[in-house]
């Protein structure tokens, strides 16, 4: 339908028929009615909100979204009510919504994901995550992109559509970390005086919690060498302070108990053959 035929060039006319002083009156009440209704409805949703475990942040999006939407049905209540066929304008409305949706797909998708991250919860301001091959300590989360801050002192933006949907770890979510070195010792070396080198690193090492144990364990045997696991915990904030220095403290616990550190070597043996 044209907007010609909806709007007639005759003052005070719609289509073919005349408006009147109750008509503008009874849009007028029809739309304080709507108005009067549509703050009482987000008083109480509001209210239902507040209750709610929802991150203040969604609920602020939510709301003010929903009070968007029921404007748009209030005017068309309106509209109607003034005897405008609304059929077209609804149309009218669809086709550009669509529109506006598939220009800003992306967007949207980083919105919808952001939603996700707010309400879920998978980490929180200050937490050390890795997602999509970047790894770094969440800086802000909005509803485009969360900023993330990285051991390189670099500033890096995820989308969040991508963190939503792809694999995510939170490395501080339990508040600690667990902190493993494999070391290699030569066969030569008894069991007991390598796994009591690696605990007494671990026991010059500061910051390390004594609950859960620390541990050694023989894991492997190779080729020119006998493989240990050294475990031990830490504070998630403390993870990296501990790692460097137990790595320190090995080197130096295997050298005063004579355990040597074995490495991949290839002996040749050179042998002079008898002349025929």
């Amino acid at each position: 339908m044209d907007l010609s035929q909806l709007f007639n060039t005759g003052a005070g006319k719609i289509g073919t028929k005349a408006l009147t002083v109750g008509d503008w009156l009874s849009a007028a009440a029809t739309l304080l009615i709507c108005l009067l209704a549509i703050h009482l409805l987000m008083k109480v949703l509001h209210r239902l909100a507040g209750k709610s475990k929802l991150d203040a942040r969604v609920q602020k999006y939510l709301l003010s979204g929903l009070k968007m939407v029921l404007y748009i049905i209030t005017g068309i209540i309106v509209v109607d009510s003034l005897g405008i066929p609304v059929t077209s304008l609804v149309a009218i409305l669809s086709v550009g919504s669509l529109g506006i949706t598939l220009a800003a797909e992306d967007i949207l998708g980083n919105v919808a994901g952001g939603l996700v991250l707010l309400s879920s919860r998978p980490f929180n301001i200050g937490d050390l995550i890795e997602s999509d091959g970047v790894t770094g300590t969440v800086e802000e989360i909005t509803l485009n992109h969360t900023k993330v801050q990285t051991f390189d002192g670099l500033t890096v933006l995820v989308p969040n559509k991508t963190v939503s949907s792809a694999k995510l770890t939170n490395y501080t979510a339990l508040g600690r970390r667990r902190v493993a070195w494999k070391m290699s010792a030569s066969y030569d070396a008894p069991t007991e005086t390598v796994k009591a080198a690696c605990m007494t690193a671990m026991e010059r090492t500061e910051l390390v919690l004594q609950d859960p144990a620390p541990a050694v364990y023989l894991t492997g045997y190779g080729s020119s060498a006998i493989e240990y696991s050294v475990y031990c915990w830490s504070k998630a904030e403390d993870y990296w302070t501990v790692y460097v220095a137990l790595g320190e403290n090995l080197r130096t616990a295997f050298a005063e108990r004579n355990v040597e550190i074995t490495y991949d070597h290839l002996n040749i043996h050179i042998l002079d053959g008898e002349k025929s």
